[in-house]
């Protein structure tokens, strides 16, 4: 389970690089709207550095985790789901509800930017983006806490992330329209996950799924490609440090942390959601406030 040279993802990525070179060569060769975003070599070269780099985090994760996991699962839960084929498929299920829930909690909380808007900060939307992954998984400890208890092993929470991060990298590209109708309807497709890529007004927060888009349609997320998308965050990001790009965002959040009076400001500051920032005073309310 800790060792990330038998993680799933490991197995995986010749199979991303095939992927990538297919892409490429669909991309060259064949028939397509001239207005597909493609490749440019420093950007994807980017994202697959920021791929291997969160390999190290994903395994740094597990092993802070698996303590706490494994003990709620051997004492505390009051049943213990096998592992057969219908116990994985509850597993994948349920890691794929804990999945939208951690994902909606990292776009619509600045802390949870911070960590997660790296994987947002290419302008090109292809296979290789995809591997463009947060070096900072820690707020999924949260939401896949209750699993455990659920009677979920350990090894089935990360077995069950791994297949849901390999379906999630083949719905990052622009070569595939949409899919037949029931599949669009239960599945997230390439089309649901352009939107979701989108800075766009009538896109931003949308489609949070991992593997099922039914989560987005029950729970008022759902949106449906109209127009393609404008790619990458809502202000231009200039760099191709790595650093910067994963941590860059912590650095500005912590100068506003630290420059905010008072603890309800500081945690504002961390909870509210991205590009909050408190009201100025009105030249109305500064009278008033004179006139007491």
């Amino acid at each position: 389970m800790l060792d990330p040279m038998k993680n799933p993802l490991t197995y995986a990525i010749p199979f991303f690089l095939i992927s990538i070179a297919v892409e490429l060569a669909a991309l060259k060769w064949l028939d397509h709207d001239d207005n597909l975003t493609g490749y440019v070599f420093k950007d994807a070269r980017t994202s697959i550095l920021m791929g291997l780099g969160s390999i190290v985090s994903m395994t740094v994760f597990k092993i802070v985790t698996f303590a706490v996991y494994a003990a709620i699962f051997a004492y505390v839960s009051l049943w213990q789901i096998p592992t057969t084929w219908w116990g994985l498929t509850l597993s994948v299920v349920l890691v794929d509800l804990a999945y939208y829930w951690n994902h909606r909690f990292v776009h619509r909380t600045r802390v949870g930017w911070a960590a997660h808007q790296a994987h947002h900060s290419s302008e090109y939307m292809n296979l290789a983006t995809a591997l463009r992954q947060k070096w900072n998984p820690w707020f999924e400890f949260f939401f896949f806490l209750p699993l455990p208890f659920l009677g979920i092993s350990p090894a089935a929470i990360y077995l069950a992330f791994s297949i849901n991060l390999i379906y999630q990298f083949f719905v990052h590209t622009e070569t595939i329209g949409r899919l037949w109708a029931p599949i669009e309807a239960v599945f997230n497709t390439p089309s649901h996950h352009r939107v979701h890529h989108g800075s766009d007004p009538e896109y931003l927060d949308k489609n949070y799924a991992g593997i099922l888009i039914v989560w987005d349609r029950l729970f008022g997320t759902f949106q449906q490609e109209r127009q393609r998308p404008t790619y990458g965050l809502t202000y231009k990001v200039d760099t191709y440090n790595l650093l910067r790009l994963e941590y860059g965002a912590f650095r500005e959040l912590w100068n506003d942390v630290r420059s905010a009076d008072g603890w309800r400001l500081k945690l504002s500051y961390v909870f509210r959601p991205p590009g909050w920032a408190p009201e100025e005073p009105t030249q109305a309310s500064v009278v008033r406030e004179s006139s007491r």
